[in-house]
């Protein structure tokens, strides 16, 4: 009998391949992005000392007045602009886009052309 692996777990394998090419520097970190089924979350992450410099999420009330869900397209365009805001506040300018073993569409590349449109470069 063939035993199909779960999409979770195949996704988290996609990311530790992910990782093994890439991590976040001071001069370059990591925008790493997750999505669950009724939210999404980015971070743009220093590796090397493993801190988070900035953080956005459609949990948060700032985000989540400005949205009407908070799990579709839309609701992933305008987080990845309030990311690369902050980010610029910050002084960062280019990031390494992790897409967290998701496929780069739908939600994921909304977020990513949402926050290269706002001035991140990546």
């Amino acid at each position: 009998m063939v035993s199909k692996k779960s999409r979770q777990e195949v996704r988290m394998n996609k990311h530790r391949r992910l990782r093994n090419r890439f991590s976040g520097t001071p001069e370059r970190p990591r925008l790493a992005v997750f999505r669950s089924n009724n939210h999404m979350y980015a971070q743009i992450i220093d590796d090397t000392v493993g801190n988070t410099l900035v953080a956005a999420s459609t949990v948060e009330k700032a985000v989540k007045a400005e949205l009407e869900k908070t799990n579709d397209v839309d609701a992933a365009a305008y987080l990845g602009t309030v990311i690369a805001k902050r980010a610029l506040e910050k002084g960062i300018n280019t990031v390494v886009f992790d897409r967290g073993g998701f496929i780069y569409q739908g939600k994921i590349a909304a977020l990513a052309e949402a926050a290269r449109e706002a001035g991140l470069e990546f």
